[in-house]
């Protein structure tokens, strides 16, 4: 099984080694998720799936653009 598999076991290694901790575990993920679950809590009610759309984009290009630095 691992030798059928070995090659996406070590996938992550493709990228620059300060980026393998981030793609390695779901952390990343886990924490994308629990953002979108907040902000769309505050907001509470939205008008339209736009409107939740919009919302959702903003955050993972601030998220985004965290991980980039």
């Amino acid at each position: 099984m691992c030798e059928r598999f070995i090659f996406d076991l070590f996938n992550y290694q493709k990228y620059q080694k300060r980026y393998w901790r981030r793609i390695k575990t779901t952390n990343m993920l886990e924490r994308i998720n629990k953002e979108l679950k907040r902000q769309t809590k505050v907001v509470g009610a939205f008008p339209n799936e736009g409107s939740l759309l919009r919302l959702n984009v903003t955050i993972l290009l601030n998220i985004n653009e965290e991980w980039l630095l």
